[in-house]
């Protein structure tokens, strides 16, 4: 509570406790809204720092990571276009890529071969991070088995530049 009147300072905190002390507390099923000028500041005074803040909630991302895929022809050929969900892209379990790339595969089985997963497991290890808005990862079953290294520095494109 403390942190939602930060913003209104310390006069109006004594003033919030003084008002509902006065008035008494309303019942949950009152429907009435409060009244606006409860908490209008009269002094411009901030809140202490040593009270701490209030803790944030913690969004929890579960399955599905993957809302679809889909093959589409590039100019470098044919692509795979993987579409994560919301949890896909902001998800931190660290069990959840190998949980999305056995979503990838469900929803196709051809996509299931090494060069196909390891262009996955960079999207999903990196591309989130520098880009987690992007619409989809494009993963494409002619680009080569590398090593981690050269796919990190190919930005999970080895073997030839990015479709388009």
């Amino acid at each position: 509570m403390a942190n939602s009147f930060a913003r209104f300072g310390c006069g109006a905190v004594v003033a919030a406790v003084l008002l509902v002390g006065a008035i008494g507390c309303e019942s949950e099923d009152d429907d009435a809204a409060p009244s606006s000028t409860a908490l209008e500041s009269t002094s411009s005074t901030p809140l202490s720092t040593s009270i701490p803040p209030a803790p944030t909630s913690t969004v929890t991302y579960r399955p599905p990571y993957i809302d679809h895929v889909e093959w589409v022809q590039t100019d470098v050929g044919p692509s795979l276009q993987v579409h994560p969900t919301t949890s896909g892209r902001y998800t931190t379990d660290e069990s959840a890529m190998g949980d999305a790339w056995s979503e990838v595969v469900r929803l196709d089985a051809s996509a299931n071969s090494p060069g196909m997963q390891a262009q996955f497991d960079c999207h999903w290890r990196f591309a989130r991070i520098v880009d987690p808005e992007k619409a989809s990862w494009n993963l494409e079953p002619r680009r080569p088995v590398v090593d981690e290294q050269t796919m990190i520095d190919t930005r999970c494109n080895p073997g030839f530049a990015e479709e388009n």
